[in-house]
């Protein structure tokens, strides 16, 4: 679905909410993973997010939209980094 909305000057601007709404998904599905402990869930989730967002890249998403999807990408990556079974997530 798209939205238009004016921009100062006549500009318009548009949103892609179904591209945000399906990377939003992607990041719940991950928080979800991590509050119930599913470490492999969380893990596929993670690699689900990263293709969604390359692919998403590759077809014009916005670069506004992206960086923001990429910073949280960005510190979920650290959070992944060295993951094991016995270390996880722990704050």
């Amino acid at each position: 679905m798209w939205t238009l909305i004016s921009a100062p000057k006549g500009l318009i601007i548009m949103f892609n909410l179904k591209e945000k709404a399906i990377l939003n998904d992607k990041v719940a599905e991950i928080e979800m993973n991590i509050s119930n402990n599913y470490k492999d869930l969380a893990r596929d989730a993670f690699e689900d997010f990263e293709k969604t967002l390359a692919q998403m890249k590759e077809n014009g998403l916005n670069e506004k939209v992206y960086n923001k999807y990429k910073k949280i990408y960005d510190e979920y990556a650290q959070k992944f980094e060295g993951y094991s079974h016995r270390d996880f997530f722990h704050s």
